[in-house]
């Protein structure tokens, strides 16, 4: 392989990365942003989401409008996009400025994907195709599984405008080779009608599909509006696929789904980013709000992750030509049951099972998701390779949309529950006690709202025991008391007072010592089941999941047991 083809191909590596990366770098950073730009986390939300649902939306239409117009200026206009975007983001002042500048930025990213995947295969002969597969293939997971460390390192280190600004200078060194390696006259174009109905069809559903699964848990899953976008979504599929039936140039060729080896790479890309991303995103949350770690040791506790994807993707890329695509799979998956099975039963509190299973689920994921691409390729050429792209590309983010819909919606859920049955408990343990009535009331009203508002509420359980200045409060109140009920209590004289109170004192910090007593192995009890119960809630969503790892390895029957399309 020449130079040439060579630097062409890192250009794409690095607009791929780029994309890629965009989809997972900002969660991390969220808490950061909201509090520059003293924006709510509904409205930020936005700014998070709608990088994802044009991205789906428009991936499909502008790789067809790519083979159209030409691969190579449509690139360069992406790259054009996307460093704008990530500029405006990078500089926003209010969220509407950041908003704007993720809309940009995911146009672009909707363009430089697709195109990137065919330029970068069309760069080279067929002898050498696979290899530039794995390689497009590999930076795709890379890119993802960092995402969540990279950002909480930026963020700690350079501040969270960084997330996005980090994107300009390898933006500029992809768009200056691509400016000296591609040729821009001349070059290949599809004869193609634009596929109006396809086209229309595809985005209505990507678009109703995608903002039902991001908003569909805030919006609640019964809802008219949750309903109504998952009804329009399943109309305009069935409306998509009728159409490209009956068109003769249909922008997505439903041919592809004949080739067994492209339907399984299309379902095992949705499952395993499933199954990947559902660690990405809830785990972090875990170690941040019940271990109380920060934004940054959350991100760097996952990456075992995302180690393991760098380290397997190319691996198995290399043992793809040697095993088969089937037996190759079916490893990829039992790594990830194995990890799932961990971290299913794991006390979730010691990291040591957890890191395992980490290791675990990213080897797999890494090894499944080097051929990957190179699977979902198959043995297409020309327009049929370049739609092969686009699917495969979003397909990887409906993945991703429906790990945070199912996840996160069940631990929405799962936590709702762990909080009423910690009230529950903390109400049974706390009327055993002898405590007086009124400690009684107020002690289930502070537990209420600490366990209410807070995954671990042991700041706010600490506090409700006597402290030295609530002793001495009482102690004045209790004096005052005891002097109105002395007949003529404002003739007696100082010593007599100060005895009075010498003695008031004594019993109040006597009476305070035994209610500490007691209040200090209850309030010990009621944060240990409290843990208990939402460390519970967060492992509940992968025990429900695990039966599903197990279905999932039948996708390997898809595939061939050796590779039967060109190396």
């Amino acid at each position: 392989m020449q130079l040439k083809q060579k630097l062409t191909i890192f250009s794409m590596m690095i607009g791929i990365f780029l994309c890629m990366l965009d989809t997972t770098v900002m969660n991390i950073a969220l808490p950061a942003i909201q509090r520059g730009l003293n924006v709510n986390l509904g409205t930020l939300s936005w700014a998070l989401n709608s990088y994802t649902i044009i991205f789906a939306v428009f991936t499909i239409p502008f790789g067809r409008l790519a083979d159209m117009i030409g691969r190579n200026k449509v690139y360069l206009t992406g790259l054009l996009l996307f460093f704008l975007g990530s500029l405006l983001s990078g500089s926003a002042s209010q969220a509407v400025g950041l908003i704007i500048g993720r809309v940009i930025q995911s146009l672009g990213a909707a363009i430089i994907f697709p195109a990137s995947m065919t330029i970068g295969i069309s760069s080279t002969d067929i002898k050498h195709r696979t290899g530039v597969l794995a390689a497009l293939g590999v930076t795709q997971g890379v890119a993802s599984a960092f995402g969540p460390t990279i950002g909480g390192i930026v963020t700690q280190y350079l501040g969270w405008r960084y997330v996005f600004l980090i994107n300009l200078p390898l933006t500029l060194v992809a768009l200056i080779l691509c400016w000296r390696l591609l040729p821009l006259k001349g070059e290949k174009r599809f004869n193609a009608k634009i596929d109006a109905l396809g086209m229309l069809s595809s985005m209505v559903m990507l678009f109703s599909l995608t903002l039902a699964l991001v908003k569909g848990n805030d919006w609640g899953w019964s809802s008219l509006v949750t309903i109504n976008l998952l009804t329009i979504s399943a109309i305009s599929l069935l409306g998509f696929i009728i159409v490209e039936r009956l068109t003769s140039d249909p922008m997505v060729p439903l041919d592809l789904f004949k080739n067994r080896q492209f339907t399984g790479a299309s379902l095992t890309t949705i499952v395993t980013e499933i199954f990947l991303v559902a660690i990405l995103v809830i785990m972090p949350t875990f170690f941040t709000n019940l271990l109380n770690k920060s934004e940054l040791t959350a991100a760097l506790m996952i990456t075992p992750a995302s180690v393991m994807i760098f380290i397997f993707s190319p691996i198995g890329g290399f043992l793809n030509a040697k095993l088969g695509p089937r037996l190759l799979v079916s490893s990829g998956f039992l790594q990830i049951i194995i990890g799932y099975l961990i971290l299913s039963n794991a006390n979730l509190n010691h990291y040591l099972p957890v890191v395992i299973s980490f290791l675990l689920i990213g080897g797999g994921f890494g090894i499944i998701a080097g051929p990957l691409v190179v699977l979902g390729a198959a043995n297409f050429t020309g327009k049929l390779l370049s739609a092969s792209q686009s699917v495969l590309g979003v397909f990887r983010q409906i993945g991703t949309l429906l790990a945070v819909a199912i996840f996160v919606s069940g631990l929405t859920t799962n936590l709702t529950a762990a909080r009423r049955r910690s009230v529950i408990q903390a109400n049974t343990q706390i009327e055993t006690t002898q405590l007086p009535r009124q400690t009684k009331m107020t002690l289930r009203s502070t537990s209420r709202v600490a366990i209410m508002n807070h995954d671990q509420p042991t700041n706010d359980h600490q506090q409700q025991g006597m402290t030295p200045a609530k002793t001495q409060q009482l102690i004045r109140v209790t004096y005052r008391r005891a002097l109105t009920s002395i007949p003529n209590a404002t003739h007696l004289s100082p010593t007599k007072k100060a005895l009075i109170h010498t003695k008031v004192a004594k019993m109040v910090k006597q009476r305070v010592a035994n209610q500490n007593r007691q209040l200090k192995p209850m309030i010990n009890q009621i944060e240990s089941t409290t843990r208990k119960n939402m460390t519970n809630a967060f492992q509940k969503g992968y025990q429900m999941a695990f039966p599903f790892t197990l279905l999932a390895i039948g996708i390997s029957l898809l595939f061939e047991k050796k590779r039967r399309y060109p190396r």
